[in-house]
């Protein structure tokens, strides 16, 4: 769908991070770990860029988590992170098919802004009394207190650096219980690295849902 959306809340989540969150319009229906376009304007220019969701559910108001770099993001980013509650964006979505579905246990792995889908992801199979395990690399993390919080709610929390191998962090997570699922969120490096892990531990390469930002 396309809508108007108004933002209600921007909060800094972690270094060059922010959550900003919007007004759900009408008939907008979305899981966490799909993604929407926004659309604004800056110095008489138009962007467009996906943001993948990162709220748990999209009741009342939806979020996406925003890396804030000129170099990378560009004046798009800078003006996301500046916006106050009642500014208006042009959204369309949701799109994506690698989305929570209520699998009885979600294995998430994330890197750098991977760490949106997989929050979104954690907190609701945590809602929904599904288990939850997440292994996020980077080296300026964001979203502390929400890991934070899902593990004080039971959820397997692995937070790494950039430089440390993906593999033995997956192979701890990877249950082969009936019903997990394991998702993968990050830049195509990290993708890459992620697949070999999860071969390497026994896991459904091919039944893994993959997000690849680029």
């Amino acid at each position: 769908m396309d809508a108007t959306v108004t933002v209600t809340a921007v909060e800094s989540v972690g270094p060059d991070t922010v959550a900003i969150r919007f007004e759900t319009p009408e008939e907008f229906s979305a899981e966490p770990g799909q993604f929407v376009k926004l659309t604004g304007t800056v110095d008489d220019e138009e962007y467009s860029r996906f943001y993948t969701l990162s709220s748990p559910d999209m009741t009342a108001t939806f979020e996406t988590t925003i890396g804030v770099d000129p170099d990378e993001g560009g004046p798009f980013s800078v003006y996301l992170a500046d916006l106050e509650p009642g500014d208006e964006l042009e959204m369309s979505g949701p799109y994506g098919s690698d989305y929570y579905e209520g699998e009885s246990r979600v294995v998430v792995l994330a890197g750098g802004p991977g760490v949106g889908p997989a929050v979104g992801i954690g907190e609701r199979a945590v809602e929904d009394d599904n288990e939850a395990a997440i292994v996020y690399r980077d080296s300026e993390p964001a979203h502390g207190d929400r890991l934070d919080a899902l593990a004080e709610l039971g959820a397997t929390i692995e937070v790494i650096d950039d430089d440390e191998e993906l593999a033995s962090h997956v192979d701890d997570v990877l249950t082969g219980a009936a019903g997990e699922q394991v998702f993968v969120y990050g830049f195509a490096d990290f993708v890459d690295e992620a697949e070999a892990a999860i071969e390497a531990a026994g896991g459904d390469v091919d039944g893994a849902k993959v997000e690849n930002f680029g």
